[in-house]
């Protein structure tokens, strides 16, 4: 029987079907995961220096348009001891090309936003895994894409999103289904990140003093900073509705029903511009669509409330704005403090988080914590490209998948809609067509991944 059968038919049962808690497999060591990886520029060669450290992975191909990007993979191979392997390079569709080999088991994905689909469907349509960066997709049509893909085909698509596997999240995630919090009321997370030296970058300054995007541009200078100029709405949802979405078992019992969006006046990345290039910098005459900050309001199912921030072009501290509230409690990460009710200390008054994560700290990071360190991230990318490995070597569903994928990445498009229409409701689809009322999570049930 060969993989995409197994898959469908076996373990994973469809990816439509709800499963049980992956089945852990014993005494079968000996099993590896052949990946390739479809782009290697500074993410793809984070996870592509991961899977080197691993005995049980053996790369076998890579695909990049980038001369520079293909030589520093190819010389961390060798230097990890390893021969260089084939590189696909002959333009920007040669990627379909790479996910044909019978040698490749699953893809990792790490290009610019616009071709995170294609090559997710592509490697599926080949009966290949795929593990793909985040957002997974751009547009309505695209979320569906990754759905009917992985429906039709049997084989799992997982939305790489590290932060699910934050140490942090994951052990509020334990105090969550052991009902620390109570029955969950409210949400909020988001991205707010200050990227203005990733939009603007000339590759001679890490941060700051680069105010060149596009062709001139460096690294993610090149493509991200086109989508600030062309689109207005919450453009990266998932590092914050991801772990959001694990605690209201969204998919799985829950849905997103509708939102509504609302952004203000963009002023930062043009302000960036002119003190840094300044007033006369051909850059000072773009346009920017995006709104500084946009925050989006989600109503689900179970009748609880998330709110999303995206705020990425304004002078702030790094935080994803956490807050978990209950009908028992609330934790909030910007002040790294809880209140659980007839536990804290004092009433009414904040109690620091550090016992708590230390009693509830997940059995994953306990197991794996050594391997993690240096992984990046605070360790999260370890677990993430982990659960992604051992999915494929158990032939099985991958922990994050393409339901999760469609329903955190369709966030933005659904945003845009909102804001074009003055902040009105826009419904989510169904990505599951009905089946989220039965779906079981399967998500970091156990100590493996």
């Amino acid at each position: 029987m060969n993989r995409r059968n197994f898959i469908k038919s076996g373990t994973a049962a469809g990816i439509g079907i709800s499963v049980a808690a992956p089945t852990i497999l014993q005494g079968q060591d000996d099993r590896k995961a052949r990946l390739a990886f479809i782009g290697v520029g500074l993410r793809g060669r984070n996870h592509l220096r991961l899977a080197l450290q691993r005995s049980d992975v053996v790369v076998t191909a890579i695909c990049d348009i980038d001369p520079e990007a293909i030589s520093k993979s190819q010389g961390m191979l060798t230097n990890a001891g390893k021969k260089e392997v084939a590189a696909y390079t002959n333009g920007e569709e040669d990627f379909r090309n790479m996910v044909q080999r019978e040698d490749i088991d699953g893809v990792v994905i790490s290009t610019p936003w616009r071709w995170h689909t294609p090559m997710a469907v592509a490697a599926m349509e080949a009966g290949k895994y795929a593990g793909v960066e985040v957002s997974a997709a751009n547009t309505l049509q695209e979320c569906w894409d990754l759905v009917d893909t992985s429906e039709r085909t049997g084989m799992p698509c997982m939305i790489l999103e590290n932060v699910c596997y934050r140490r942090d999240v994951m052990a509020v995630l334990n105090m969550v289904r052991k009902g620390l919090f109570g029955e969950l009321i409210h949400m909020e997370c988001g991205y707010q990140h200050d990227l203005r030296h990733v939009k603007f970058n000339d590759g001679k300054q890490a941060y700051g003093g680069g105010v060149e995007f596009g062709e001139k541009g460096f690294s993610e200078a090149k493509w991200r900073t086109w989508h600030s100029v062309n689109r207005n709405g919450d453009l990266y949802p998932t590092h914050g509705i991801g772990p959001v979405a694990k605690y209201l078992s969204i998919e799985r019992g829950n849905r997103f029903v509708y939102l509504t969006s609302t952004a203000t006046k963009s002023r930062g990345l043009n302000n960036y511009i002119v003190e840094n290039g300044g007033p006369d910098h051909p850059n000072a005459k773009v346009k920017f669509k995006l709104g500084d900050v946009i925050t989006t309001v989600i109503k689900t199912a179970n009748d609880e409330s998330i709110i999303v921030s995206h705020d990425t072009n304004l002078p702030r501290p790094y935080s994803l704005g956490f807050r978990v509230q209950g009908t028992n409690g609330i934790w909030m990460d910007v002040n790294k403090s809880l209140y659980i009710e007839g536990t804290s200390e004092q009433p009414h008054r904040w109690e620091s988080t550090e016992s708590y994560f230390e009693e509830y700290d997940h059995p994953l990071w306990k197991k794996h914590e050594s391997k993690a360190v240096g992984a990046g991230h605070g360790g999260m990318d370890f677990f993430v490209l982990h659960a992604f490995i051992e999915a494929i070597k158990r032939k099985t569903v991958t922990p994050l998948d393409a339901y999760d994928a469609a329903s955190w990445s369709a966030i933005s498009p659904l945003s845009e809609q909102s804001v074009a229409l003055g902040s009105a409701p826009v419904e989510f689809p169904d990505f599951t067509r009905g089946k989220w009322r039965n779906r079981k999570d399967v998500f970091a049930l156990n100590d493996e991944y």
